[in-house]
């Protein structure tokens, strides 16, 4: 804006108003790693639900700290994406359910039930969409960019998006941390050649690796619970010193070599591992926000962790990524599966005022041959657990045929 006058002296003055430049925020080493994949998690509130306007309001004073999830993703010289922190803001959507009450949703059979309700993001690097149902309830579904943040980070600003509807007067969450120097490459790299024969194992050159299959082609999204009876079962039979995960993990892996064709000579098994307590157990990575995930073969050091930043800083700016996301160490020859625990979901957190909700999940259609699943905890409260599941149909319909386990998950369940 500029401003000109002439004072009673002859002097001209003009005066312009210079906004800052907006700023650039790289993306880690870790973050570059994850393809340009979008991730989604919803919330279901019964009446009263939280309103529109509430939320943008709360949601306008949480982008003051998460300023860069009101930016957008932009590639630098070298061709590689980066977070222009412009302030374009966040899209925000407000829909109707078309007279439907929400317990007439079909959670479990997610692309027939809940796919609509998540906004698709076009442009920025969240969206944000509240359906509004016949019965006073709402559905907030929310789809981000991996490449910025993971359900960990997702998960903090989700927290503190929630405290800001509340008003609450409860200690702050504490302020993100976007130190990318936590994360940076070491110089000089120490040699390491067991670490890098494993990251060589795990991960490689995009150029050198087949793109993987179209977005959904051949799998189905479906949400199951399991009962916490059945979580201690499954953990009694696994032995002693292993926790409820590894024994649900173990069980998977028996169905998915149930499940596996004549043609699949292997079934590859991978665990997603947050690094921040690994590269820090003094907790100075409990409030970073980005990506800091691995899928290990062996244990996930914090060793592996640096050695992994390492590897991608000597290929950059060629693009690398996990062999998991192209269909493991076996390529199409294999049946495999994530396991992405989702189990520091803070669904009791997730109160915007009007209460918690009644479910949520979150929901990954990754465009990979690999299967996906992430187990968090049920919004009942009682140590039941809700799983979402994007895999092979071959691999749900034998899911399906140990009930005892994977429970289908009706309305009644929900909204009791």
């Amino acid at each position: 804006m500029v401003n000109g006058a002439t004072d009673e002296n002859g002097i001209q003055e003009m005066t312009v108003t210079v906004a800052p430049a907006p700023a650039r925020l790289p993306l880690s080493n870790l973050d570059l790693l994850l393809p340009p994949l979008d991730v989604s998690v919803f919330l279901c509130y019964p009446h009263p639900a939280p309103t529109a306007s509430e939320l943008k309001e709360a949601l306008a004073k949480t982008l003051v700290a998460y300023y860069p999830l009101a930016g957008q993703v932009v590639a630098n010289a070298d061709g590689e994406p980066e977070l222009l922190c412009s302030g374009r803001g966040v899209d925000f959507t407000e829909a109707s359910s078309g007279g439907a009450a929400l317990r007439e949703l079909q959670l479990g059979l997610v692309d027939e039930g809940v796919k609509k309700l998540m906004p698709a993001k076009k442009a920025g690097v969240i969206a944000v969409q509240v359906t509004k149902f016949r019965c006073g309830g709402a559905v907030i579904g929310c789809t981000f960019s991996h490449r910025v943040c993971d359900a960990y980070s997702f998960n903090m600003f989700l927290v503190a998006w929630a405290a800001a509807a509340r008003g609450s007067s409860a200690p702050p969450p504490p302020a993100p941390s976007f130190r990318r120097s936590l994360v940076a490459p070491r110089d000089p790299p120490p040699r390491a050649p067991s670490t890098e024969a494993l990251v060589e194992r795990l991960f490689s050159p995009r150029s050198a690796a087949p793109p993987p299959p179209a977005a959904g082609a051949g799998s189905v999204n479906r949400i199951y619970r399991i009962a916490a009876a059945d979580i201690a079962a499954l953990k009694a039979s696994a032995g002693p010193g292993r926790t409820k995960l590894e024994a649900f993990t173990a069980h998977l892996w028996r169905l998915c070599s149930r499940a596996a064709s004549p043609r699949q000579s292997q079934c590859c098994m991978g665990v997603v591992v947050d690094g921040r307590t690994r590269m820090f157990p003094d907790g100075a990575m409990k409030a970073y926000f980005g990506n800091v995930l691995t899928i290990p073969y062996g244990a996930a050091t914090g060793d592996h962790f640096r050695g992994l930043v390492d590897w991608v800083e000597a290929l950059r700016p060629k693009p690398a990524g996990a062999r998991a996301y192209l269909g493991g160490t076996a390529g199409n020859e294999a049946m495999a599966c994530i396991v992405s625990s989702g189990m520091g979901f803070p669904v009791g957190k997730a109160d915007f005022g009007t209460g918690l909700p009644a479910f949520a999940s979150y929901h990954f259609p990754w465009p990979a041959g690999t299967g996906y699943v992430m187990p968090m905890p049920s919004a009942r409260g009682d140590g039941d657990w809700v799983v979402y599941v994007h895999v092979a149909p071959e691999l749900a319909k034998v899911m399906e045929e140990e009930p005892t386990v994977f429970r289908a998950l009706d309305n009644s369940y929900v909204f009791q």
